[in-house]
């Protein structure tokens, strides 16, 4: 990759795109190419580029690491480990992908209010609405009273100068 690519695209845009490129994920060339706005002939430099790296060096796309944790679940420890060794993945990266997908998966879950905390965050929205009519309201009034008091003593004013 020249200097120039490399500022106008940045390595972890680089990266991700070759990512999906090669296994698990192996996305089809073109597709990736659509997708991420490269043409596919620098998509396939970059590809070459990366294979010639050592595998431990390679990024994996969240999907990717995502499939991967899927595929080696049900794999004894040495199916595991020789499924690793092929993928250029020390064991510890796996476990620490899955630990990574379970908390992601548990957040929402966790995260959602509860059916009492909801019905009282419709309250309070409902109460902010009544109140923003009435102000909405009052403000109309006033600007129309503020509109009639100018007009009347502009009336005034003009009954004094003749």
């Amino acid at each position: 990759m020249t200097e120039d690519e490399l500022a106008r695209y940045g390595q972890a845009f680089k990266d991700r795109a070759v990512a999906r490129l090669l296994p698990p994920e192996s996305a089809p060339l073109e597709a990736v190419a659509r997708d991420v706005g490269i043409s596919a002939d620098t998509l396939d430099r970059w590809r070459a580029q990366a294979l010639a790296k050592p595998m431990a060096e390679r990024a994996w796309t969240a999907a990717a690491r995502l499939e991967a944790v899927i595929s080696t679940a049900a794999l004894d420890e040495t199916a595991r480990g020789a499924w690793c060794r092929e993928h250029g993945v020390y064991p510890q990266q796996l476990q620490q992908w899955r630990q990574s997908a379970t908390q992601a998966l548990a957040q929402p879950e966790e995260a959602r209010a509860s059916p009492q905390q909801t019905k009282q965050d419709h309250r309070r929205i409902r109460e902010l609405e009544r109140e923003l009519r009435r102000k909405d309201k009052a403000l109309a009034e006033t600007a129309a009273l503020l509109v009639l008091s100018k007009k009347v003593a502009a009336i005034f004013s003009k009954g004094e100068d003749a």
